[in-house]
């Protein structure tokens, strides 16, 4: 094989245009890489006044639109069961209670918990009185006024709405307290806070002035997508509560829970507060949400607010959201498509982070790898079983009586001569660090401590003591991550330890932040802060439950508004700690999360069970991160908790091959799981799936290029990509990789067959075999394409093969891998292309040194745009723009050709040895393809 030329990368942006051409006797199909423009693009955008009616009618029956699914009625007790607002969302009622709430009363048969409420609101039920709107700086202004107290302790009697239209898809929209400021979220701002003049935005905003409402409308077709006139606005100090229609059922978001790709909408509940929990409220709070409006459209929902809520679901569809504290501050996302509705909200919430090239290898981890010898022996055995492995891990047992930043020198004395082996084998190494600091070592004895204190970074209970916790190292204290001083602490923490252990990434877990008591050893003070009116239903029944007194004090606020900030808040101050140690793309991972955690972090869904259940709950725990704005997420493959099954574990191992993060982890009292430790059958297949990812790298690092400079997604479900399609609407036992990829695993134990749905069009099965030793990229033998209406296909699913399509019209890029990313950067690549059935297809390739800071920003990358379409003169044939660094072409697989080629050209060159299947209409062509350096 001939090399691109070698060295290193320039400070620019280095393109190539390079032709392949296959002839047949009546047309040439031309093959050509291409340059991008990505950059190039500009938007220009006018603008013109958002356009506001102030009045509504007083009647609300004359709602015509079905889609919106509200009814209203004249009699205030007639409301349609599934639209019914709960008047008790923050207790029980009876009767009487519910009546001098000024609440209907009906009971219904059979309705038991979960159900329909008994007590729930009459229309028009009292509420602000909203005055003019008033022209701002940034939009419109009006005062909101209560004429009578509502029955909360402590409302609010007057509120300031400002109305900021931002894009010409995204409205902002904030309910606060004018007279008193209230706690508001900080980290999380959009890049844009609002324009005035937006000319022609896709959205209409009506208000109903008394009582207070408002209707946010898609004007090009009417729709209702947020009708809040349904229910009453409630704001008191400690209970805030806004319900509103909804234009769907079919919504996703509101994570972190256990749930499919979208929401039960019967009559259910999500909470959202951090928790160290494997079931019902998780560990990262996202009160984001997306609809899909049944015809393509959608649009998305933000309620930038970190204190504890709950939301509401009912049929109607509808929902109410409750939360404790804070403002309510909306962002709405008018999309048009589902897609754009997501970067919408990324723009606010920060595009995701460009993770290093070797984090999406594949990572190997136990709680129980107990010394460096054993940790050895794992990496030792995976490279002889040959199967790729680029970073080991190790938990808690590396650490001397479990105190972070330090390492147990009798069973890890040569930890750092270790990684230092890891490194020159090409890996890399990660370890956990927990963010609980144990206060209980001898004085001068754990610097961590001891340095901690004397700065004062650590959160205080009420009377202003260290609030002291216990975690796995006994009595622990708790960093305030909102102190810049703590910021400052940790790096100098970091810094001392990464001069005696180089670890390349930090995995910060327990950071919810997790507490084996109840608040802290002493207990909380009985304050409305621990005890507040109402609770939403988190697990335990009380906020303190499995984490710190609320009551706590941290630097910017008390630790009942800052406590879903607890994880984003390490990991900015992770990720900021290794910028300055090494000064190379910092790899965190975060369990906790909260919206904008993607800009530093990766994620993994946490402790889950080694079950087919849990396999199968995987997929749409990472396809909603996508939409959350974390892209690097994955979870634990072949489970956590309990022993798994070597059936289990292959096809996890499948499956986790196609998680943007891949990394097997295992808890300490389980039967081992590493690939090597089962049959050979079953290593074949593991090796196979897991080589396969080695192999489609390039493509899968390209996406992440995209999500990082325009957040868009990696892992997609299948409504993302064909939004008019109905049967793509819940889909999450398949999913995308980009576009261009279809992933359909199997997750039911026993199966042999996976039925997958197909979108219409044209799909190319790939398929990794070895040949004599040899890697090739394959088509099925079975089958080589399938044209499909939009429909479920059964496919031929054994146990070592996990079913991959490419779409017709798309170009992949894939390069031969090898045991590590370091090796396998420096292989030939391969371009497997899918011709559609009018003969084009295209791709592309970012690519750049896989570690340097802002290559993007900067320039030094190299982006290739790749298409294959009909030719009739080969004057177009050669295109040479530029140069790729470092980079060899080794092969190019055509998919699709339906005749075979008389001939092959390749940049203005004939070449003769190529090959064509007739059963596979696949061509083939291996060759030396040399580019130089201009």
């Amino acid at each position: 094989m001939a090399r691109i030329c070698c060295g290193p990368l320039h400070t620019f942006a280095l393109l190539t245009s390079v032709f392949l051409i296959l002839v047949h006797k009546d047309k040439n199909v031309s093959f050509a890489f291409s340059p991008s423009a990505e950059w190039q693009h500009s938007t220009n955008i006018s603008y013109r006044s958002v356009q506001f009616r102030e009045n509504l009618s007083s009647n609300v029956t004359v709602s015509a639109d079905p889609r919106t699914h509200t009814r209203y009625v004249r009699d205030q007790c007639g409301i349609a069961v599934e639209s019914r607002i709960n008047c008790g969302c923050d207790r029980s009622l009876s009767r009487a209670d519910c009546e001098a709430r000024g609440c209907c009363y009906v009971p219904l048969p059979q309705s038991g918990l979960g159900g329909p409420p008994w007590c729930f609101y009459p229309v028009r039920y009292p509420g602000y009185k909203m005055g003019p709107l008033l022209p701002t700086e940034k939009g419109q202004r009006a005062t909101l006024a209560r004429s009578a107290p509502s029955y909360l302790p402590r409302d609010i009697p007057t509120l300031q709405l400002d109305l900021m239209p931002e894009t010409l898809g995204r409205l902002h929209l904030t309910l606060k307290d004018p007279a008193s400021p209230r706690y508001e979220v900080p980290f999380v701002t959009s890049q844009s806070r609002g324009h005035k003049d937006i000319q022609n935005p896709l959205y209409d905003v009506d208000f109903q002035p008394d009582p207070f409402g408002f209707i946010v409308r898609r004007k090009s077709n009417g729709r209702v997508l947020l009708n809040t006139t349904i229910g009453p606005l409630l704001f008191a100090d400690q209970y805030v509560q806004l319900s509103t229609s909804m234009a769907s059922s079919v919504i996703s978001g509101l994570g972190e829970h256990y749930t499919p790709i979208t929401l039960d909408l019967n009559w259910t509940s999500v909470s959202l507060w951090n928790r160290d929990m494997a079931s019902a409220n998780l560990y990262g709070s996202h009160p984001f949400f997306l609809v899909q409006e049944g015809d393509g459209q959608a649009h998305g929902v933000f309620l930038l607010n970190s204190n504890a809520m709950e939301v509401f679901l009912q049929p109607a569809p509808a929902l109410t959201w409750v939360t404790v504290g804070g403002i309510l501050d909306f962002y709405i996302f008018l999309g048009p498509s589902p897609q754009s509705v997501v970067q919408q909200y990324h723009e606010v919430i920060g595009y995701p982070m460009m993770p290093p090239y070797w984090s999406l290898g594949f990572h190997l981890c136990r709680w129980g790898y107990t010394s460096t010898n054993i940790t050895r022996t794992v990496v030792q055995l995976m490279r002889q079983a040959k199967i790729p492995l680029d970073v080991q891990w190790n938990d808690l047992d590396y650490a001397d009586q479990r105190r972070v930043f330090t390492f147990d020198l009798q069973r890890f004395g040569d930890l750092p001569r270790m990684v230092e082996e890891f490194h020159q084998l090409g890996m890399k190494y990660v370890l956990i660090l927990d963010p609980g600091i144990s206060s209980a070592s001898p004085p001068g004895s754990y610097k961590p401590f001891d340095d901690g204190l004397k700065r004062g970074v650590f959160i205080k209970n009420s009377t202003g003591q260290i609030l002291i916790g216990k975690v796995w190292p006994g009595p622990t204290a708790f960093p305030d991550f909102t102190n810049p001083t703590t910021q400052d602490w940790w790096t100098d923490c970091i810094r001392v330890f990464h001069s005696k252990v180089p670890v390349d990434g930090l995995w910060i877990d327990m950071n919810e932040p997790s507490n084996f008591v109840q608040g802290s050893v002493d207990g909380c003070p009985d304050s409305d802060l621990e005890k507040p009116p109402y609770t939403p239903g988190v697990i335990g029944g009380q906020l303190n439950a499995g984490t710190l007194c609320v009551s706590a004090q941290q630097y910017l606020s008390n630790h009942y508004n800052l406590h879903n900030l607890y994880g984003l808040t390490e990991a900015i101050a992770t990720h900021r700690a290794l910028l300055k140690v090494k000064s190379t793309r910092p790899f965190v991972l975060s369990r906790s999360s909260f919206p904008g955690l993607g800009r530093f972090s990766a994620h993994w869904t946490g402790d889950v069970r080694s079950d087919w259940e849990q396999l199968r709950f995987s997929i749409p725990g990472v396809l909603l991160f996508g939409l959350y704005g974390v892209p690097l997420v994955g979870a634990d493959v072949c489970g956590f908790g309990g022993d798994t099954t070597e059936e289990l574990c292959v096809r996890w191992t499948q499956l986790g091959a196609f998680y943007p993060f891949m990394r097997n982890h295992n808890d300490k009292p389980n039967a081992p799981q590493e690939p090597f430790v089962f049959s050979q059958q079953a290593q074949d297949a593991m090796r196979t799936a897991i080589t396969l990812r080695y192999s489609l790298l390039p493509f899968l690092y390209t996406l992440f290029h995209h999500t990082h400079s325009s957040g868009s997604t990696v892992a997609r479900p299948l409504f993302l990509e064909f939004p008019t399609d109905p049967d793509c609407q819940t889909i999450d036992r398949q999913f995308l990789w980009g576009s261009s990829l279809l992933i359909s695993p199997v997750l039911e134990e026993g199966a042999l067959e996976v039925t997958a749905y197909l979108p219409p069009g044209t799909w190319y099965s790939l398929f990794l075999m070895f040949t004599n030793g040899n890697l090739q990229i394959s088509t099925k033998c079975y089958s080589a394409s399938y044209y499909s209406k939009g429909q479920y296909i059964l496919f031929p699913a054994p146990l070592d093969t996990i079913n991959v399509h490419v779409r017709e019209g798309s170009i992949i890029p894939q390069q031969v891998p090898a045991l590590t990313t370091t090796a396998s950067r420096r292989n030939p690549f391969t371009l497997i292309v899918a011709l559609s059935v009018g003969n084009w297809a295209k791709g592309e390739l970012f690519w750049d040194d896989g570690e340097s800071l802002d290559t993007f920003e900067h320039g030094n990358y190299s982006y290739v745009l790749f298409f294959a379409e009909e030719v009739q003169n080969r004057e177009n044939f050669v295109k040479l723009n530029g140069s790729l660094d470092g980079l060899v072409l080794g092969e190019v697989r055509v998919f699709g050709v339906r005749a075979p080629p008389t001939s092959v050209w390749a940049n203005g060159q004939k070449v003769h040895d190529f090959s064509y299947s007739q059963d596979t209409k696949v061509c083939n062509k291996r060759f030396i393809l040399i580019f130089k350096m201009c």
